[in-house]
Order: structure tokens, then sequence, then C-alpha cells
């Protein structure tokens, strides 16, 4: 994933796609233990640190991951949830479903099928078969 560099369209717009540093850590919350994927990236020149929380739903390895756009990015919470979903789809092959929410926060939520897109890369494997495998 380091190095990797890539165009995607999103919105009907490129985006020129470079991933500067990630990894994956386990974290346990409120009983539950979490997957948080987090990506340094620079999208069409503007560098950013992008995190993605997925949760376990039901028995197996039913997975749902939520990211959120920020406010305090450049060009606001629109731009951030673009770039963010660029991202999603250059390293995943498959975008996530955007969500607007009420109070105006953007929410990119992400199924098994982008987990297993994640899992191609080195830097993510491990954590998140061993994440997998785990039934907390």
């Amino acid at each position: 994933m380091k190095g990797f560099e890539g165009r995607v369209e999103v919105g009907g717009r490129e985006y020129v796609v470079k991933v500067i540093d990630g990894g994956a850590v386990k974290e346990k919350q409120n009983g539950k233990t979490l997957l948080r994927i987090r990506i340094t990236a620079e999208i069409d020149g503007v560098k950013s640190e992008y995190t993605i929380t997925f949760t376990r739903r039901g028995s197996g390895s039913g997975a749902k991951g939520r990211a959120y756009a920020r406010a305090d990015a450049p060009g606001g919470r629109e731009a951030d949830a673009e770039r963010f979903s660029a991202l999603i789809k250059a390293l995943t092959g498959k975008e996530p479903w955007i969500q607007r929410m009420k109070d105006g926060r953007i929410m990119m939520a992400c199924g098994r099928e982008h987990l297993d897109g994640f899992a191609r890369y080195a830097e993510l494997a491990d954590a998140i078969e061993n994440w997998l495998e785990r039934n907390d």
C-alpha cells in the first residue's frame, strides 16, 4: 500500500491518489473489538490522515466500516468525502456508500468487500485476518 499511486474516477471526476503510509490496529471499545485502518494519503495534492473503523455485525465475519468526512478539511466536508471515497475506491476497487446525516455530517460506509480489498496490502493483511478470526 505504501507508495501506491493511481487514478480513479468518483462522481464524474478523476482523482490522483498517492498513499504515503498506512496500517491497521485492533482496539477495544465498549466490550467490542474494533479494527481501525489508518491511511496517510495525498489526493489531488491534499495530504491528509484517513481513518476507517470496522465493527462486526452478527455472527460470522459480517464487517461494517464507517468513516466521516471532516469539516475542517480543505474544501469542507463535501470535498473531503469525495477525496476519501476516491482513496477507498483506488485501494479496494469499490466506492463506499455515502450517507448524508441530518446534522450535516457525511459518512462513508464500507462492507466486507471493501475489507477484502484492503486485505490485499501487506501493511493491513495480518491485522485484518487476526481481527476476522477473533470472536469477542
